[in-house]
């Protein structure tokens, strides 16, 4: 009996109280898990926005920046055409300067040589003053009107001298080369093209074989070049370079020739002659600005 109490004893159901404990802890524990779930959710949910305004953001400020670099590279592409326009000018000047600088120290130089024969004429005619009068001369000189009969006539009764100026010519002479040069580069300087053509065409005709003849034949390119005339400028440059291959013109006769044969459309050939001047003219202002071109060229499409 006392065995049968002890093992009914254990199998007994458990009292009712611990039961309903446990179930009020199962359901408090339950409920915590789903306020965490919440919680959970909540912050995903936040997180969601704040990455997405943040990538609305990102994009808005993306577009921005793209917008600012294509004003930026227009600007960048309008500055290099300005400022090689103002290059090409402005090479232009200097190389006027440079052949006045050229063309004054000939002047001096012909001025110098002139001064000499002046001085040398001057010594000569002073020599000739200082030589002793002829007896016969100063007793003529010193007799007056009541001189005796037979003497010979005095310096007052002289014919007078024949005049020694030569007749004017029929014709007027052309102008000297240094003038012709001279007024054709301060024509081209100052935009005075047509009268600076004429300047340097006449130059060419009367003074074609002169050392300027090529630095003529040059700016008459030039003039073509700088009024968008780039096939009447790529013929004279090409007289340049065949008429006058050793000038110092010819380097930039050939550059310009690359620059007409660009603006002219024929790129692979405008190409090759440039790159000829950064070969043949290394070190060169000519090389430079033909280097700068060839980049130009080169990347841009066909």
């Amino acid at each position: 009996m006392l065995v049968g109490a002890l093992c009914g004893g254990l199998l007994a159901p458990a009292p009712v109280g611990a039961v309903a404990r446990e179930i009020i802890e199962l359901q408090t524990s339950v409920a915590q898990l789903l306020q965490g779930q919440q919680a959970m959710q909540t912050a995903i949910t936040q997180n969601d926005a704040v990455q997405h305004t943040l990538i609305e953001q990102s994009l808005d400020s993306v577009s921005k920046l793209n917008v600012a670099m294509a004003a930026v590279e227009k600007n960048t592409q309008d500055f290099s055409a300005a400022s090689g326009a103002r290059l090409d000018t402005m090479g232009t000047q200097i190389q006027g300067l440079s052949d006045n600088v050229a063309d004054l120290q000939a002047r001096l130089g012909k001025l110098d040589q002139k001064l000499t024969d002046v001085q040398n004429t001057l010594q000569s005619v002073d020599s000739k003053l200082a030589s002793p009068v002829p007896p016969d001369a100063s007793s003529s000189a010193a007799a007056g009107p009541d001189a005796a009969p037979g003497a010979p006539p005095t310096a007052s009764s002289a014919p007078p001298a024949a005049s020694s100026e030569p007749p004017m010519a029929s014709s007027e002479p052309p102008p000297s080369s240094d003038v012709l040069y001279s007024n054709g580069l301060r024509d081209i300087n100052g935009r005075h093209y047509e009268l600076a053509t004429q300047e340097f065409q006449d130059y060419l005709k009367y003074y074609g074989n002169t050392d300027l003849a090529s630095n003529a034949q040059f700016y008459l390119g030039e003039i073509a070049y700088m009024q968008n005339q780039f096939q009447k400028a790529l013929d004279y440059y090409n007289k340049v370079i065949k008429n006058y291959p050793k000038s110092f013109k010819t380097a930039s006769a050939r550059m310009r020739k690359g620059f007409c044969l660009s603006e002219l459309g024929q790129k692979t050939l405008a190409i090759r002659e440039l790159r000829a001047v950064v070969r043949l003219y290394p070190g060169t202002d000519e090389a430079k600005r033909a280097a700068a071109r060839l980049r130009e060229l080169e990347t841009t499409p066909r």
